[in-house]
């Protein structure tokens, strides 16, 4: 499939994308790619000398603190003697495999290639904390002989800045600035390849946000997919990002939902399938980080008291989700929370239709709706939590 917006699409061009002219198929087929945007793995790499902060960046992007269960362990010293294997908390089909560090006393490179299977890996992200030296140079160009895709991350980027803040004269961008060549200047054999300055213990700043595009922009649309779902909200950008990717499949659940129930008579009622839609509005409910265990880590990561962020959640749609998963305190409800099939039976304001065409259409509208809804909630959680960029 290629991108499209489920705005740009009428009913006829939806069935000739999944390639089925039988509504009722088209129907199997819509269901069938929706549950397989989240089968489709996505394995990360991520390798470098030893102490360069691979687990905790590998945690930072699981979203999961050091400390948290089934984190990656950290320490001043290598704590990874083989290759592991971390699934994403809430969404196992992404998985980060922390590769032994490649500055050990005991390093052999040829032992460390024959051991490091590059066909399992989508791609690699090779991390260095100070700069990057010639194990990393010789670790790029050997992947760059088996055709996958690496990426240089430059960590630790937040103890740098603090480390001269408080000098006379001092500028973050030109610190920035010196940082980035320094790791150019090392790394000028492979040309000038892209470097990003990271902070794993605040990805929404730096160059986390241009990672994540840059991933997105050489990823197939599936593992695109998979990769934009799992990265966490660390900032306005980054659910943007995540709103882009989940519109693009608005028309699939749409698809899915509203041929559910066809009846092949004139003039007989066509039923939405409520069960598809909440499958994919709990989703983007999940993706998009109104559930209640990124609420907590952004609780933990701001400072903000939980009862602060949860408030900021006000829609009716958002709040139904919230409902269904049955994850909101009945003593913070203030009113009556109207359930997820009666906020959908009013939005569609009846539950039949004359026929496929306009139960697709009016589907698309709905779910765009409730889509925006969540987005516009989680930007007022992020704005309580003090994430305003």
């Amino acid at each position: 499939m290629t991108e499209v917006s489920s705005a740009d699409l009428d009913f006829s061009e939806a069935l000739e994308r999944v390639g089925e002219h039988d509504p009722n198929a088209a129907a199997a087929k819509a269901k069938e790619q929706l549950d397989s945007l989240d089968s489709v793995t996505l394995n990360i790499a991520v390798t470098g000398e030893t102490g360069t902060g691979k687990s905790a960046f590998i945690n930072a992007f699981r979203g999961l603190n050091d400390d948290d269960d089934n984190s990656a362990p950290t320490g001043v010293t290598e704590t990874t003697k083989q290759a592991t294997m971390y699934t994403h908390p809430t969404k196992p089909n992404v998985r980060l495999w922390d590769l032994p560090g490649t500055g050990m006393p005991n390093f052999k490179a040829n032992k460390f290639l024959k051991e490091v299977k590059f066909e399992t890996y989508d791609l690699f992200i090779i991390v260095s904390s100070e700069r990057f030296k010639e194990n990393d140079v010789f670790l790029a160009k050997e992947i760059q002989k088996k055709q996958k895709n690496f990426y240089f991350v430059r960590t630790k980027i937040d103890n740098d800045v603090w480390s001269v803040a408080k000098t006379k004269n001092f500028d973050e961008q030109q610190v920035l600035g010196t940082i980035r060549e320094n790791c150019h200047r090392n790394l000028k054999e492979l040309g000038k390849p892209k470097v990003f300055l990271i902070s794993s213990y605040d990805l929404g700043k730096y160059d986390f946000q241009d990672l994540v595009d840059t991933l997105e922009s050489e990823l197939s649309e599936h593992k695109r997919f998979a990769l934009v779902q799992s990265v966490p909200v660390c900032s306005l950008a980054m659910l943007e990002k995540k709103k882009a990717v989940m519109e693009q499949f608005i028309w699939l659940a749409a698809l899915g939902s509203s041929l559910g129930a066809i009846i092949p008579f004139p003039l007989l009622s066509l039923a939405i399938d409520k069960t598809v839609l909440t499958t994919y509005l709990i989703s983007c409910h999940n993706v998009l980080g109104l559930n209640e265990e990124s609420l907590i880590k952004l609780s933990e990561k701001m400072n903000k008291p939980l009862s602060q962020l949860k408030s900021a959640i006000k829609t009716p749609l958002a709040l139904a989700v919230i409902d269904k998963l049955a994850i909101r305190p009945r003593t913070a409800m203030t009113k009556p929370v109207k359930s997820l099939d009666d906020v959908l039976d009013a939005r569609f304001l009846v539950t039949s239709f004359v026929n496929a065409s306009e139960a697709f259409k009016t589907t698309c509208t709905v779910l765009r709706g409730a889509l925006n809804d969540m987005i516009n909630d989680m930007r007022q959680v992020l704005q309580t939590a003090g994430l305003n960029e």
